[in-house]
């Protein structure tokens, strides 16, 4: 199934209702494509699949690195978990040299 890496947003089940108040079963899947994202800490181009409004709210957020540091590790996938991992380390290494 289609999962958002950063999010976990997956699909969702739902029910069509009529006029005549019968319920059929549908599913609604989230717009999910496979992105190469870049991150400017680590200068380099991720690969991930995001849902589409996952990278509306990325930008409206400021970018990639400050949304992934923001989400929560629960949330995220492993591999970005590893990715955020990787800009934490960055980032307080930077800081330790300076």
């Amino acid at each position: 199934m289609a999962r958002c890496e950063l999010t976990g947003k997956s699909p969702v089940v739902k029910n069509l209702v009529s006029h005549s108040n019968i319920k059929t079963k549908s599913i609604a899947m989230p717009n999910i494509q496979k992105k190469r994202i870049y991150s400017s800490v680590l200068d380099e181009s991720v690969t991930l699949k995001v849902a589409t409004t996952t990278l509306k709210t990325m930008e409206h957020t400021g970018g990639f690195d400050k949304y992934i540091l923001n989400q929560p590790t629960q949330v995220l996938s492993k591999r970005a978990s590893a990715v955020q991992s990787r800009i934490r380390r960055k980032i307080t290494k930077a800081k330790k040299e300076a």
